[in-house]
């Protein structure tokens, strides 16, 4: 069991080639006891971008705070908080803040 307020886990800088203004919290992983799935917390400051990428594992993304644009195999769709985003495995896809203040998403991944 795991109790904790996301404020209080480390995050990081993506150093991924390709992101820019990206930084991640890993709230809950195998570290923590997880056997499936792996809850992540990206902040994308305004200007920022994930890479442009693909992977063989799911997300299912939700938009905590702000606004940007996903681009999904080429085409660009405008969301904003609380949308909801699946992403299939193996499509290139990259997550980008268009706002003016800080872009915050839940992302559970399997593991």
């Amino acid at each position: 069991m795991k109790i904790e307020k996301s404020s209080t886990i480390q995050k990081s800088p993506v150093e991924m080639e390709g992101a820019k203004d990206v930084e991640i919290r890993w709230l809950i992983s195998k570290e923590d006891g997880a056997e499936n799935f792996a809850l992540r917390m990206f902040e994308i400051r305004p200007g920022g971008h994930t890479p442009l990428h693909t992977h063989p594992q799911e997300h299912e993304v939700f938009i905590l705070e702000g606004q940007g644009t996903f681009v999904y195999e080429g085409q660009e769709h405008d969301f904003e908080a609380e949308h909801t985003i699946f992403v299939p495995p193996n499509k290139e896809h990259r997550f980008m803040n268009t706002g003016d203040s800080l872009l915050r998403m839940l992302c559970i991944i399997p593991i």
